[in-house]
């Protein structure tokens, strides 16, 4: 059955991973109640210690008491009654298992459901208590000869279980980490809100009939018709162009805001800097003073200006960026265009499946009907053995017998041997006994007498062990004492020289610090008017697209048209 193969499987791992608490309960039994219960009903005991700790919700009560009733009585009624005491669940068993799981945990998953339980357990308990009572006396009344007790050595109690470990030690509690940390920043959020509002300006002010009017900033001119209102479809194909236009604008005015900012608004933005940031800035100021240094150093002795090869360089950087981004903007059309592509061969690949799974219905169909003929030879064939087989044990009970026999010689011949060498190993064992005696006898003997347990120390005599550097113990004092002085004056050498040297450094900041609001001044005058020569360079001319873009745009648009063809012929 596959549900009691499951259920076995599910007690067996569940002994295993709850084996420590299960111990404790089982090995506690057998120290006090379950004395001369035979070890080796040991995982019958604790089998049914997890059946009520983890699954009597499960499996219910009567399912438990089934178990426990197919069970020996005796050792039943004994386990339980020892298990399910209110005194020994709320005192030692739970501050044991508080010792592998959290007292919490133990109290409320544990010990609360079995006292839950304990009420119906009890009438089990009863039950088993009431049945072993009738069955003794129906014994006691059916027995005609009363057996006489084997004279057995009494077991030895067993020890008590170790006391309970020292707790473990608490740590200090750790400060929490800022909240702050797990929040994303506020200016991401207002670009999105930003980014969305711009998006439904520019649906509605598209479907609305006048957003194509004469004179409007976002209008778009390849519309066939000014003045109508689009459809889904046209919306759809229109739309990239439309935001495109959008946020080129949106960025030179947003440009355009920031240029006209005041310079000193920039400049004197407070900005908190620490040591390492300071020294840092120093030391990239006063490089780029030496560099300019030694360029005015080389201008003197009749070196050229590279100025004019930089601003070469950099217009011929700027024309390659161009490029790349006009490429990258082509494999990114190129990419969709594929993925139209893929989506129609997909639809392509759909239909071929269609007609290979009928085909295949067709062929399951055959190969169950050849396999069912197969599977009634087979039961034919198995009928034949099973007949073979029938006849062949017939002869088997001959063999049994003498079988038994043999068997029975063997053991006579091994008990005799036994005999022997059981009488050989008594007379050793009484031989080893007398000779441990003997040796006790003189242990003790040497123990009785008396010694010496007083001595006296002079703190002013060395040990006369003949090692070098060997001192008494006042001259160590005298010289840990002078060691103790020695260190305390170089410890106020060490923080004197810390002060001094935490003097000058503070000093060394405040002169970085002079020296970098110099330089900014100077940097800030000099960007206002390179910005200035700039505003005056540009020219407000937006470039045209590239000729690639344009067609692959629409390929795309085509590749739209025919795949939206396809889906609805689907």
């Amino acid at each position: 059955n596959v549900t009691e193969e499951k259920f076995v499987l599910d007690t067996l791992a569940g002994c295993t991973e709850y084996k420590s608490i299960l111990d404790v309960v089982v090995n506690a039994f057998y120290v006090q109640d379950g004395r001369y219960c035979p070890i080796s009903e040991r995982n019958l005991y604790i089998v049914i210690c997890y059946l009520a700790t983890f699954q009597l919700e499960e499996i219910g009560l009567q399912h438990f008491s089934r178990i426990v009733k197919s069970l020996d009585t005796a050792k039943m009624q004994q386990f339980l009654r020892f298990f399910f005491n209110d005194l020994y669940l709320n005192t030692w068993i739970k501050d044991e298992w508080s010792h592998f799981y959290d007292s919490v945990y133990v109290k409320e998953n544990l010990i609360d459901p079995l006292l839950r339980w304990q009420p119906k357990v009890q009438q089990l308990i009863e039950k088993l208590t009431d049945k072993l009572s009738n069955r003794t006396t129906t014994v006691k009344t059916s027995r005609v000869t009363q057996p006489k007790e084997f004279n057995l050595t009494v077991p030895k109690p067993r020890a008590i279980p170790p006391p309970s470990p020292a707790p473990l030690p608490v740590l200090p509690k750790r400060q929490p980490v800022p909240p702050s940390i797990y929040k994303p920043p506020k200016e991401r959020k207002q670009l999105e809100e930003i980014k969305t509002k711009n998006i439904q300006k520019a649906k509605v002010s598209i479907r609305s009939p006048t957003c194509v009017c004469k004179g409007d900033p976002f209008s778009l001119n390849t519309l066939p018709v000014q003045g109508t209102i689009l459809t889904g479809r046209e919306i759809d194909l229109f739309l990239p162009q439309y935001l495109e236009v959008v946020r080129e604008l949106v960025l030179t005015q947003h440009f355009e805001e920031l240029t006209k900012q005041p310079q000193d608004l920039i400049d004197n933005i407070p900005i908190k800097l620490n040591t390492a940031a300071i020294l840092r800035e120093g030391a990239l100021y006063q490089r780029k003073l030496e560099e300019e240094l030694k360029r005015i150093e080389n201008l003197q002795q009749g070196t050229g200006d590279p100025s004019e090869f930089l601003e070469w360089q950099k217009q011929m950087r700027g024309k390659d960026l161009e490029e790349q981004l006009a490429e990258i903007e082509c494999r990114r059309l190129q990419g969709k265009l594929s993925y139209e592509e893929a989506v129609l061969a997909h639809q392509n690949v759909i239909q071929e499946n269609k007609k290979k799974a009928d085909l295949l219905r067709e062929e399951k169909a055959e190969l169950m009907h050849l396999y069912a003929e197969k599977r009634l030879q087979e039961q034919k064939e198995i009928k034949e053995l099973v007949e073979q087989v029938m006849e062949g044990h017939k002869n088997v009970k001959q063999v049994k017998a003498k079988t038994q026999e043999y068997k029975q010689q063997i053991v006579q011949q091994v008990s005799e041997e036994s005999g022997e060498l059981l009488r050989q190993a008594l007379e050793e064992k009484e031989e080893r006994n007398r000779k441990r005696y003997e040796l006790i006898q003189q242990i003790r003997a040497l123990e009785s007498a008396p010694s010496i347990r007083h001595k006296f120390i002079d703190l002013t005599e060395t040990g006369g062990h003949g090692l070098f550097g060997e001192m008494s113990i006042v001259e160590l004092r005298e010289r840990l004492a002078l060691l103790k002085e020695a260190q305390k004056a170089a410890e106020e050498e060490k923080r004197d020289q810390i002060i001094h040297e935490k003097q000058a450094k503070e000093q060394l900041i405040l002169d970085k610090l002079d020296q970098i609001s110099q330089f900014r001044a100077e940097l800030g005058r000099a960007a206002a008017l390179k910005q200035e020569e700039k505003k005056m360079s540009q020219s407000g001319e937006r470039p045209m697209k590239d000729e690639r873009i344009l067609n692959l745009q629409k390929k795309i648009v085509e590749k739209k048209m025919e795949r939206k063809k396809q889906e609805g012929l689907l």
